[in-house]
């Protein structure tokens, strides 16, 4: 009998990608993305691109934060939640709990409902806090942010599912730092083209640790981690998804020149001068509807440590597929016009 997989906020950068992964692994026959937009309606034509055409790959459109009725005629092998509000600037509080806390209830409801017994989840390294300390699984949370707080609170939600059946359900729980790729169109695409186009600046941060990762390796982690826990008897897995140490902003601004072929001299400016010209350009921005790469939160965001270490992995004997420089490699060869 055929199976499915159901991926919740999977029109988005996560979700196409492992979509992809699914079907090419035979994993599943057909996989189903839920999400509020089709892939078309994207920016990115290169995540379209992994997707069109696929009879096997079906578009759901519906809000997570209301109750899900998907029908599917196949028995539902995995479901996994990449839904999110996530981007940090870019919205109210309350938005990141309604979706965040009403999405994770709502999955994890229709899941009960079709007796599916394998689930992903997709939290963030945003619930353990900004620290400049070294942080790995058994570090306490302290989230500072409305996003790392929805965010705790909605692995604690899947928890709960899972304990409602602790035989027979299985639970898989990422916190994966920035996570970068073909499509992204977030931190990582920034620096590159900053990098590129000789607008990016170090600020006294050239050793702050970033933990990142590429976006295939996430996807081939979240499954090996899944079929591990047969083989290691864990019925909850919970692990950060990071290279093994996060890379430096320097390490990642050599890594792009070295991809691209270029020679770069980066300028260092003081931070409070560049912080200072930030405000300025977004007080003028902002209120034309000028979009621009020097917010002040992102600013502040380059200079703070997310030293985050992927412990589980290491001690589980994870086999890395890529490293900084072969990820950023196979990125620019999968869509050469983003390294432009």
């Amino acid at each position: 009998m055929s199976s499915c997989a159901v991926v919740f906020g999977g029109a988005g950068f996560i979700g196409v990608f492992f979509a992809r992964f699914l079907l090419d692994k035979k994993i599943v026959d057909r996989v189903y993305l839920y999400d509020v937009e089709s892939v078309d309606s994207k920016p990115s034509s290169f995540r379209r691109s992994l997707i069109e055409g696929d009879s096997r790959i079906y578009f759901v459109c519906g809000d997570v934060r209301t109750a899900i009725n998907i029908q599917v005629d196949e028995p539902v092998a995995l479901i996994a939640n990449f839904a999110a509000v996530h981007r940090e600037p870019g919205h109210e509080d309350y938005e990141y709990y309604e979706t965040n806390l009403l999405g994770a209830e709502n999955v994890c409801a229709w899941a009960e409902k079709v007796g599916c017994s394998h689930l992903i989840f997709t939290s963030s390294i945003s619930p353990y806090g900004p620290s400049e300390k070294v942080k790995n699984e058994s570090s306490l949370p302290v989230p500072a942010t409305a996003y790392g707080g929805s965010k705790l609170a909605a692995e604690k939600i899947h928890q709960i599912w899972q304990a409602k059946d602790d035989v027979n359900r299985r639970l898989v729980i990422v916190r994966p730092g920035v996570v970068f790729g073909p499509g992204e169109g977030g931190n990582v695409s920034r620096l590159i083209k900053a990098v590129l186009h000789r607008y990016f600046f170090y600020m006294g941060n050239r050793a702050t640790r970033k933990a990142g990762v590429y976006v295939k390796e996430l996807c081939n982690a979240m499954w090996w981690v899944l079929q591990q826990q047969e083989v290691k008897g864990e019925r909850v897995s919970l692990f950060n998804m990071s290279m093994n140490p996060g890379p430096s902003i320097e390490e990642y601004v050599n890594a792009v020149c070295m991809v691209a072929g270029v020679k770069r001299t980066v300028p260092a400016v003081p931070y409070p001068l560049l912080l200072t010209a930030a405000y300025a350009i977004d007080t003028i921005a902002r209120p034309l509807g000028i979009s621009h790469p020097f917010s002040p939160v992102r600013i502040r965001k380059l200079v703070r440590s997310n030293n985050i270490l992927p412990t589980y992995l290491v001690e589980s004997g994870y086999p890395y597929q890529y490293t900084l420089e072969s990820a950023f490699a196979d990125w620019k060869k999968s869509c050469p016009e983003e390294w432009k």
